[in-house]
């Protein structure tokens, strides 16, 4: 298979990326800690390995520790940052009392309710 003159096989230095950044962080994480929490809150200060392990229990605890954004997935919103309305709410607003009691015994009719 031939491959392009300036193919580099970046997707293999990825693993060697985020080990790097997971140990980096722990650094921080260790300077932060031991800078500000012992002080603050009379905690122990805390090893490089102690910091990285915390850094573990986070991603455990609180998942997707570093990845994406605080406001969710972004295919959920629109270009002012709110969620769209889903279709349905807007039908169910604009109908009148008689369609949505015709509705709701046509769903109670197919659930079995």
């Amino acid at each position: 298979m031939r491959r392009h003159p300036n193919y580099r096989p970046h997707f293999l230095l990825f693993p060697l990326f985020a080990v790097a950044a997971a140990l980096l962080m722990g650094a921080v994480v260790r300077f932060l800690w031991n800078a500000i929490l012992p002080a603050l809150l009379g905690v122990a200060v805390i090893s490089y390995w102690q910091a990285v392990g915390l850094l573990v229990l986070c991603r455990l605890l609180f998942g997707n520790f570093g990845r994406g954004s605080m406001g969710g997935n972004p295919r959920w919103k629109n270009n002012e940052g709110a969620r769209p309305r889903p279709p349905w709410r807007e039908k169910w607003a604009n109908m009148t009392d008689e369609e949505r009691a015709k509705l709701k015994e046509e769903w109670k009719r197919r659930c079995g309710r």
